[in-house]
C-alpha cells in the first residue's frame, strides 16, 4: 500500500493529535483540523509539506465541505476520513439544559455525519477510501450515569455506519467503528464541563464526576493507540468495529454475555409474537432473565 492521504478532525489534543503523528511516522499525508489550527504549527513545522492544517468546527457542513476540497486540492486524493472531534459534558438528563444536550448532540452526531456525507462524493467518486468514526465503549454498551448525550450520540454513530456500510458497499468505501475505554487524554479534564447535580443524583451522577473528576488516568496509552490504527487502516482485514483497552474489551465482552443470557431467557416469549406459535406463554424468571447490573465505569476518554 502506498502513500495515503488521511483527513482527521479534532487534530490538536487526544487522539486526534497521536493518530496524525502516527500517520505522518508511517510515511502518510494528512489534513490535520482543529477549530484552532494555529495549535498545529508544531506538526506543520516538523513535516512540512506533508501536513496541511485546516481550520473546521464539524458542525458547519459546508466548512467540512471546504476542508474535504482542500485535502483534494493539495493531495490529489482522501484515503482515510477520521471522524475523531467530539466532547461530552456531565450531567443528569433531568436536570441537563436542553440547550446544552442538543450542543453535544450536534458535535458528537452531526458532526459525524456532516465530514461523512461531505466525504463520500469524493470517496465515491475516487472508486473507494476508509471512513473511521470514534465511538467509545459507551456507544456499545451504555449506563455512564451523566453521559446521557454523548453515549446517545455515540449509538448513533454506530447505527448511522452501519446504514452508510451497507449503502456504500458497492463503491469500495470501508468503515471502521472505534471503541475506546479509558484512555490518558484530556477528555474528562478541562474539555468537559459538569454541570450542577442534584441532591437526588449523587448517588449515580455524582458518584461518576467524582471518578472523572481528577488527573487523566486512564490505562490506555493515546500514542500506541493512534499506532494501532494506522496499522489496522493497512490492513486488508479490517474489523468493522475494533475496541481499544483492556477494560473495553472486558465490559464488551460482559455486556455480549449478558444480551445473549436475555434474549435465551426471554425466546418463547418472543418467539410467541408470531401469528401460529402458542400464546401465552410463561414469562421467564431466574438467572439470566432479568436486565443485570450495568458497568458504570468511566466512558470511553479519547477527544
Amino acid at each position: 500500500m502506498g502513500t495515503q492521504t488521511w483527513f482527521i478532525t479534532g487534530s490538536s489534543r487526544g487522539f486526534g493529535r497521536h493518530l496524525a503523528i502516527a500517520a505522518l511516522e508511517a510515511g502518510d499525508n494528512v489534513v490535520a483540523t482543529a477549530r484552532r489550527p494555529d495549535r498545529l504549527d508544531d506538526l506543520v513545522q516538523k513535516y512540512e509539506d506533508r501536513v496541511l492544517a485546516v481550520a473546521l468546527d464539524v458542525v458547519d457542513r459546508p466548512a467540512a465541505a471546504a476542508g474535504l476540497k482542500a485535502a483534494v486540492d493539495r493531495f490529489g486524493r482522501v484515503d482515510v476520513v477520521v471522524n475523531n472531534a467530539g466532547y461530552a459534558d456531565l450531567g443528569a438528563v433531568e436536570t441537563m439544559p436542553e440547550d446544552d444536550f442538543r450542543r453535544q448532540f450536534d458535535t458528537n452526531f452531526w458532526g459525524v455525519y456532516n465530514v461523512s456525507t461531505s466525504a463520500l462524493p469524493i470517496l465515491r467518486n475516487q472508486g473507494g477510501g476508509t471512513i473511521v468514526q470514534f465511538s467509545s465503549i459507551g456507544g456499545r454498551v451504555g449506563g455512564t450515569p451523566g453521559l446521557g448525550s454523548y453515549q446517545a450520540a455515540k449509538f448513533a454513530v454506530d447505527g448511522f455506519t452501519r446504514v452508510l456500510a451497507a449503502e456504500t458497499a458497492p463503491f469500495g468505501i470501508s468503515y471502521v467503528v472505534v471503541e475506546p475505554g479509558g484512555f490518558a487524554t484530556d477528555w474528562a479534564g478541562s474539555s468537559m464541563r459538569t454541570l450542577p447535580i442534584g441532591p437526588e443524583y449523587e448517588p449515580t451522577v455524582g458518584e461518576m464526576a467524582r471518578a472523572l473528576g481528577g488527573p487523566a488516568t486512564g490505562k490506555g496509552d493515546p500514542k500506541r493507540a493512534g499506532e494501532i490504527l494506522v496499522r489496522v487502516v493497512k490492513h486488508p482485514n479490517r474489523p468493522s468495529h475494533l475496541i481499544l483497552g483492556a477494560d473495553a474489551v472486558r465490559m464488551a465482552q460482559d455486556h455480549s454475555r449478558r444480551r445473549t443470557e436475555q434474549a435465551a431467557a426471554w425466546e418463547p416469549v418472543s418467539r410467541s409474537a408470531d401469528f401460529g406459535r402458542d400464546y401465552p406463554v410463561p414469562l421467564p424468571s431466574g438467572p439470566g432473565a432479568g436486565a443485570g447490573r450495568q458497568s458504570s465505569s468511566p466512558d470511553g476518554a479519547h477527544s
